[in-house]
């Protein structure tokens, strides 16, 4: 058996994977996606349409969430490849610099916010079901950083009904310095 190339297709914003298959994807030549207002950018390293679905690279800023604080029903793993991040993870803070990795089982609470000057880089890692559990609490900690839902809920869109704005393509220099929000 043999696996076929992906098909991609070029924008004015990068290079978007556009079917299965195997591929190589420079992430100088990527198409990435943003939200102007909160949660950063991020490149899509597969064919589906949501930002995350099975691998992505998470470029957050300073301060700012990547996502609200929750659990899913499926294990993940995290790998910081720049940057410093603070990990909210069962109500517990952890500081995370460049090479930290984080095991995350299924239905651990977490969520991660940037840190220090710059943005970081984060590898993202995951598997999704085809009926995916979530659960996005009301936390204390994670509030603190914006990243909290108002209310405890199992529906992303009651989760992020008052998370600003939407992700828009764009082209983003790689690596990303600290001035790349721009």
């Amino acid at each position: 058996m043999s696996v076929n190339e992906a098909s991609s297709a070029e924008t004015p914003y990068g290079r978007y994977i556009t079917s299965d298959g195997w591929f190589v994807l420079n992430l100088a030549d990527a198409l990435a996606v943003r939200n102007e207002e909160k949660g950063g950018a991020v490149y899509p390293l597969e064919s589906r349409e949501q930002p995350f679905a099975d691998f992505g690279v998470h470029v957050p800023w300073p301060g700012e969430p990547n996502a609200l604080y929750h659990s899913e029903g499926a294990q993940e793993g995290f790998l910081v490849l720049s940057g410093e991040c603070t990990l909210i993870v069962e109500e517990e803070e952890r500081s995370l610099r460049q090479w930290d990795y984080f095991h995350c089982p299924a239905d651990t609470l977490h969520i991660f916010v940037g840190a220090g000057n710059g943005s970081y880089t984060i590898l993202m890692i995951g598997a999704r079901p085809e009926v995916e559990k979530i659960r996005y609490p009301v936390s204390e900690v994670a509030a603190k950083y914006g990243a909290s839902a108002a209310e405890e809920t199992a529906e992303p869109d009651e989760a992020y009904a008052d998370w600003p704005g939407e992700y828009l393509p764009l082209r983003l220099p790689w690596p990303l310095d600290s001035d790349a929000k721009t």
